[in-house]
């Protein structure tokens, strides 16, 4: 079997139990539920972990390294991808919003695909301009429709006197 861990938890149970119940996401969940074991003595082997979390033995040496390095903080950390740089930013983007927001506005996007490649020598897919300008920009296309007329009651009546009845 495997020899024994030592390892010191700071927080108390009830505060690791709180926190356990509190936990959102499965990657906290996991975390602290290790901690609460080993906390309430209901761990003695870095296997028993891993069998019971459904994690390798490598996992769980590496989240107690973390939390003997930094603590708690360190441990529930978690770190995200930082994601392309967008294509249309700074000058351009605030070019675009000026457009947008202007009465000329754009007939399509395909329209502001266009305008990106020859006032910008910018070449974007359509789909990427339409998310930046209905979902991040939260724009409208200025697109003139034509409106309906209502017909005031005057030309009502004039049509009722001059249509045929039977």
């Amino acid at each position: 079997m495997a020899r024994p861990f030592v390892i010191e938890v700071a927080e108390s149970e009830t505060f690791l139990e709180k926190s356990l119940k509190q936990a959102k996401t499965g990657f906290r969940k996991e975390r602290l539920q290790m901690l609460w074991w080993i906390k309430t003595n209901q761990i003695r082997y870095r296997q028993e972990i891993g069998e019971r979390l459904g994690r390798s033995p490598a996992t769980i040496s590496r989240w107690l390294s973390l939390y003997r390095q930094g603590g708690l903080a360190t441990l529930l950390e978690e770190k995200k991808a930082p994601g392309a740089v967008p294509q249309i930013r700074g000058e351009v983007l605030e070019k675009l919003k000026h457009r947008l927001a202007s009465e000329e506005g754009f007939r399509s996007y395909g329209a502001i695909v266009d305008w990106l490649e020859q006032e910008c020598g910018l070449t974007v897919h359509y789909e990427t301009v339409r998310k930046l300008v209905s979902h991040k920009l939260q724009a409208k296309l200025k697109v003139p429709r034509p409106r309906s007329v209502k017909p005031s009651p005057e030309a009502i009546a004039t049509f009722k006197k001059t249509s045929v009845s039977p």
